[in-house]
């Protein structure tokens, strides 16, 4: 049986994989990369952030790294916003606004 924790590792990993394999899609105009980019470095963050925050050396640096995670999450969901808004990419990547939904909501 996996953890809480683990189920929400898998999960940061699986929405930095998925973004990763927007690339190719969203990489074909100027604005496109630049957007990809900020999106990849906020869905990658999350993930490594969460992973601070289980090594945790208290529970107020456990706080303040999930409150980052939760940052760099709405950042992930603005960037995925104006994606489908900019007609960027089909509505694939919606799956991902649900996802990064369900796991900001899952987040202790």
């Amino acid at each position: 049986m996996t953890s809480f924790s683990d189920d929400m590792s898998d999960r940061f990993l699986m929405f930095a994989v998925n973004v990763t394999k927007l690339e190719k899609q969203i990489c074909k105009t100027y604005s496109g990369r630049h957007i990809y980019g900020q999106l990849f470095r906020s869905c990658t963050s999350a993930g490594a952030n969460y992973e601070e925050a289980r090594a945790g050396e208290s529970l107020a640096d456990f706080i303040h790294k999930m409150q980052i995670v939760l940052k760099e999450l709405r950042e992930s969901h603005f960037w995925i916003r104006l994606i489908l808004a900019a007609n960027l990419i089909n509505s694939e990547v919606e799956g991902l606004v649900t996802a990064k939904s369900k796991m900001a909501k899952s987040s202790p």
